[in-house]
């Protein structure tokens, strides 16, 4: 694989990734799904609550059944991929989340985040896209979502 084709490699899988927190946090979770090869894994192991969903049709319901009053913000950073093959990459990326349930539209304050971890994840090309065969979440951080309403009030814009 020579210098642009590992650039370009490297890049597809980074979209993949960023695409990923924009389909939960801004569009249609269930979608997320597309973004996985056909066997695609997602798992949350030890010490998470080992938490492991197979397959792109039980990721798509997995993902789509978010709490629909669910207001979430991902960041991600530190995103290194390493392409390990012609059709294979890897990639490690920081991630933190900010989220609360109950949301009912407006301005929340800001709260600290609910989690703070990184991703693992591996990589297949297939039929010429770079698709996510596994993604495993290590949590460093972590606490319980915030309903809104428990704690957590609206703040309206100064006038």
């Amino acid at each position: 694989m020579d210098l642009e084709q590992r650039l370009l490699a490297e890049r597809a899988c980074e979209r993949a990734l960023i695409d990923f927190v924009h389909r939960l946090d801004l569009g249609e979770p269930g979608s997320v799904a597309e973004l996985f090869t056909e066997d695609g894994v997602w798992e949350w192991p030890a010490p998470g609550d080992g938490r492991r969903v197979e397959g792109r049709d039980a990721l798509r319901a997995y993902f789509a059944a978010r709490p629909a009053d669910r207001l979430s913000r991902r960041l991600m950073s530190n995103v290194l991929v390493t392409v390990t093959g012609p059709d294979t990459a890897s990639a490690t990326s920081y991630f933190t989340t900010y989220r609360v349930d109950g949301h009912e539209g407006g301005l929340l304050p800001a709260g600290p985040p609910v989690q703070i971890g990184h991703y693992v994840d591996a990589f297949r090309r297939v039929g010429g896209s770079w698709l996510i065969a596994s993604r495993t979440l290590h949590l460093a951080f972590g606490g319980e979502t915030p309903k809104a309403g428990a704690g957590v009030t609206r703040r309206l814009p100064a006038s």
